[in-house]
C-alpha cells in the first residue's frame, strides 16, 4: 500500500524508514505541507499520513478522496486539525498515536516552567555575551508553591506527580478527575477556583469548541499577579492578544509556550532570515519574560520511535481491513 507521508522533516524520514519495510508499506515522503494547494500530491496513494499542522478541513478531505485516498494516519495524538464529520460522510478512515511520550511532553512542561522562572534563556544569552550579572534574574522557590494542573490525561496527570515530587501543592481541574492522583494529594476544583489559587499554570488539555482560548483575558485575570503560564498542549487554548496586554500590564508574570495558535506559518521551519509578519507573535518574543519553543515537547527518541511504531501499525489495519485501536473515524 503506498502512503503520502506529508510535513517530512529528516528525522520523521529517518524513524518511518526504519521500520516501513518490515511493516509491508510503500511511503513517499513528502516535505509539503498537507493543504488545498498540495492535494494533487496524493495522487495515486490509498492513504496519507501527516501531522499536527496539516489542513484537512472538509475542502481537502474531499479533494483526498477524488484522488484515491481513503485513509489518514495521523503522526500526533490531536486531531483537531480534521474534520471529522466530512471524514466519515467521505468514507475516510483516521487514526491517530494516542500515546507516545508522555513522560517527554510533561517533563518538557516542567522545563520550561523552571526555565520561566529562573530566566535560564537571559542568563544564558548574558554569559555568552561576557555578562555575569544577575541583575534582573530573581526567581521563585517552586518547591511550597501551588501549581495548577489544567488536563489530568497521560500528559497533566505525569506533570502532576513531577510537581508533588517538587514539595508543591496541586490543584487540577478536569471533568474526570484522576482517583489516583487524588489519593496522592491533588485537589480538584473548578476552573475559576484553580486559576485563581495557582501562581503556576500548566495546560495540559486537548483543543476542541469548549477549550478554545481557554485562557483570555476574564480568565487571565483571575490568576495571582505575577503568575506564571506554561502551554504545551495546542496554542489555541490561550488568546495571544489577550495574553500580550495581560503581561503588558504586569499582571501576567511569564509565559512559556511551546505551541502557539498561528505556529503554522512558523515552527518546524528556518525563518532566520526571514521577516516574520506575525505582529502579536514578534509582540510575545520581544518580551523578557516570554520563553518559546518550537513545538519539540514531544521531540524525543523513545517518542519517535513510538510515533513511527504505531503510525505503520494503523497503516497496517487499515490495509488488512481491520478496525484498529486508534481509530478516530
Amino acid at each position: 500500500m503506498k502512503t503520502a507521508v506529508f510535513s517530512t522533516k529528516p528525522y520523521d524520514r529517518a524513524f518511518l524508514e526504519a521500520g516501513s519495510a518490515a511493516a509491508g508499506q510503500e511511503l513517499m515522503f513528502v516535505e509539503n505541507r498537507l493543504g488545498a494547494e498540495t492535494v494533487g500530491m496524493a495522487a495515486g496513494c490509498a492513504a496519507v499520513c501527516v501531522f499536527v499542522n496539516d489542513v484537512l478541513d472538509a475542502e481537502v478531505l474531499r479533494g483526498l478522496a477524488a484522488v484515491g485516498v481513503r485513509f489518514v494516519a495521523l503522526r500526533c495524538a490531536g486531531y483537531n486539525n480534521v474534520d471529522l464529520a466530512a471524514a466519515r460522510e467521505l468514507g475516510i478512515g483516521v487514526a491517530r498515536v494516542p500515546s507516545y511520550s508522555p513522560h517527554g511532553v510533561a517533563e518538557h512542561a516542567v522545563a520550561l516552567l523552571l526555565g520561566l522562572n529562573r530566566h535560564l534563556g537571559r542568563a544564558a544569552a548574558r554569559v555568552r555575551e561576557g555578562n555575569f550579572s544577575i541583575e534582573g534574574l530573581m526567581g521563585r522557590d517552586v518547591y511550597g508553591k501551588t501549581v495548577g494542573v489544567i488536563g489530568t490525561g497521560q500528559i497533566g496527570r505525569i506533570f502532576a506527580g513531577i510537581m508533588l515530587g517538587f514539595g508543591c501543592r496541586v490543584l487540577a481541574c478536569d471533568p474526570q478527575p484522576d482517583a489516583e492522583l487524588e489519593r496522592r494529594g491533588v485537589v480538584y476544583g473548578p476552573l475559576r477556583e484553580v486559576l485563581e489559587k495557582s501562581f503556576f499554570l500548566s495546560l495540559h488539555c486537548p483543543l476542541v469548541p469548549e477549550t478554545r482560548h481557554l485562557l483570555n483575558a476574564e480568565r487571565l485575570g483571575w490568576l495571582p499577579r505575577g503568575g506564571l503560564v506554561v502551554n504545551t498542549s495546542r496554542g489555541g487554548l490561550i488568546a495571544a492578544e489577550d495574553a500580550v496586554a495581560a503581561i503588558k500590564s504586569g499582571h501576567l508574570g511569564g509565559l512559556a509556550l511551546d505551541v502557539y495558535e498561528e505556529e503554522a506559518e512558523l515552527f518546524f521551519e528556518d525563518h532566520s532570515s526571514d521577516i516574520i509578519q506575525d505582529d502579536t507573535f514578534m509582540r510575545l518574543v520581544s518580551f523578557p519574560n516570554v520563553l518559546v519553543t518550537s513545538h519539540q515537547a514531544f521531540f524525543t527518541r523513545e517518542a519517535m520511535e513510538n510515533i513511527a511504531a504505531t503510525t505503520l501499525g494503523n497503516l497496517g489495519d487499515f490495509a488488512a481491513g481491520r478496525a484498529g485501536a486508534n481509530a478516530v473515524v
